[in-house]
């Protein structure tokens, strides 16, 4: 199929996608924003086509969202419900998501250039298993008995305990590469555990946060309880970040706007969690099996056009196979199908917007003009989109730019690695440490290395692959905190200790 044609079957598909009626959700209702609010124009990446536009909020609807927030966490009915009817709002919000699973899908494809195929089959499949996961967590939240030793010995008895608290309101930021799973990766757990939440989508894919807010009002959760506004991260997000009546800021993004974000958080002491960039190695041993490893390590970059923050955009390949692994990553560079997100054939999606094409053709430029050579791609794709080839970059040494920073595209930089001994410090040379990959048939050595490389998650002989019963973050400049399973616990609680003397303990003998 031709690129003209891949766009025409693009076009009947994204004509027939609901959209969503652009409206915020502050204290349980679909309101206008106040005032005469800017507009974002959400664009489909695929044509550069405007989909529709919405509201770019300033800091009067983030101020009222907030309140509504904290209004609903301070209220009596909100304090005394039961854990297992908050589990019920979430399993309620997974139901409808079901019940709109391919409405839904489609939406977040055009939105994002994320491929149907994915968005069904992963996105919305996270997002219903997240409500559900995080649902069935909300009444399992223990605190502990505390074997009391006084600081003086005294002929009475005291009794401790500790109880996990909600933080408050979560201020949630979200990304734009996986926009409905980040949403419920920051509003399940915050439900599930007791506090409310304002959530901030990015301005470049906030179309299904938005419907997500649809089906909120429509599953009955309490006024206040979830709030979305959208808008720009320099004013709507820097107003809720600011505002002292948010208790923590749940963000995932870059690396620049989460230090920006831990400073700011700072005046008000609001707890942050941060997950951030990353600059993931993928390692191929000799003893690999490099018909598992060369495609498992093309998919580490190539998914999603590289915008994922664990891709693999390292490649530290043991030298006696190396030209093998190369070949073959270049062979699958070069057979990828760009095209429409929409179109069943088409195996890589365009990225979301002009500037980040630009960024990443920027950023291979420069890895040229410092002496990496593009052995596929490295160039921009066919068509009115923003599409951009699947890059292999080989000769790169350890300094490059192209090695320290992250690119955020379907970019790797592959590097012969002569001395099995060099792997562990070359897997840590980055100020990054979100996640790596291992690919080799010996057990000994997958454990030894993944024990010593600095990295949130360790993959062995796979990559990408996420579970929410497996904490989530980085170290670094990765991030802050952990996500997904008992991790999510201490996230969106904090311990309170409770101590008390009893009395008349005497009158018993």
């Amino acid at each position: 199929m031709t690129m003209a044609e891949n766009m025409t079957t693009h076009s009947l598909a994204a004509s027939s996608v609901k959209l969503p009626s652009g409206k915020l959700l502050i204290n349980g209702e679909l309101v206008e924003p106040l005032g005469s609010a800017n507009m974002i124009h959400a664009i489909d990446p695929a044509t550069g086509h405007t989909i529709m536009s919405f509201a770019a909020c300033g800091s009067d609807d983030v101020d009222r969202a907030v309140k509504a927030a904290r209004a609903c966490f301070e209220s009596r009915a909100w304090q005394t419900m039961r854990p297992l009817d908050r589990g019920r709002l979430l399993e309620k919000l997974a139901l409808l998501v079901e019940q709109h699973r391919d409405e839904l899908a489609a939406l977040e494809s055009l939105d994002s250039g994320k491929l149907l195929a994915v968005t069904n089959a992963i996105d919305l499949q996270f997002t219903i298993d997240g409500l559900r996961y995080f649902g069935g967590w909300a009444s399992k939240i223990n605190g502990e008995y505390v074997t009391h030793n006084p600081l003086v010995p005294e002929d009475a008895i005291y009794r401790a305990y500790t109880q996990r608290r909600p933080v408050g309101v979560i201020g949630g930021i979200t990304p734009w590469n996986f926009p409905i799973g980040q949403a419920i990766q920051k509003l399940a757990p915050a439900i599930a555990f007791g506090c409310t939440v304002v959530l901030k989508p990015s301005e470049e894919s906030s179309l299904t946060t938005l419907r997500l807010g649809e089906l909120i009002a429509e599953a009955g959760f309490p006024a206040g309880a979830v709030n979305i506004i959208t808008g720009y991260g320099a004013e709507a997000g820097s107003a809720l970040v600011d505002h002292p009546q948010v208790s923590k800021i749940a963000f995932t993004g870059s690396t620049a706007t989460g230090q920006r974000i831990l400073a700011a958080s700072a005046a008000t002491m609001k707890r942050v969690t941060l997950e951030l960039g990353g600059k993931s190695p993928t390692i191929v041993l000799a003893d690999a099996d490099l018909e598992r490893a060369i495609p498992g390590a093309a998919a580490a970059i190539f998914s999603n056009s590289g915008q994922i923050c664990t891709a693999g955009s390292r490649l530290l390949v043991e030298a006696p196979v190396y030209d093998q692994v190369m070949d073959g990553i270049c062979r699958i560079a070069d057979d990828l199908q760009l095209g429409s997100q929409f179109d069943a054939a088409t195996q890589i999606g365009p990225l979301i917007s002009s500037r980040q094409r630009e960024r990443v053709s920027s950023l291979v430029e420069t890895g040229k003009k410092e002496g990496a050579t593009a052995l596929s791609g490295g160039k921009s794709g066919d068509g009115d989109g923003w599409f951009y080839r699947p890059t292999v970059l080989a000769d790169v040494s350890r300094d490059m730019t192209v090695m320290r920073e992250e690119i955020f595209g379907p970019v790797v930089c592959a590097m012969r690695v002569e001395h099995p001994a060099d792997f562990v410090s070359l897997a840590n040379d980055t100020p990054f440490g979100l996640a790596a990959s291992i690919w080799t048939s010996n057990l000994d050595r997958a454990h030894i290395l993944a024990e010593r490389i600095d990295a949130g998650t360790v993959w062995l002989n796979t990559h990408n692959i996420l579970d929410l019963a497996m904490p989530f973050g980085g170290s670094k400049m990765s991030g802050l905190g952990r996500e997904f399973g008992t991790e999510a616990v201490h996230a969106f609680t904090e311990p309170k200790a409770v101590c008390m003397r009893l009395e008349g303990a005497g009158a018993f003998g």
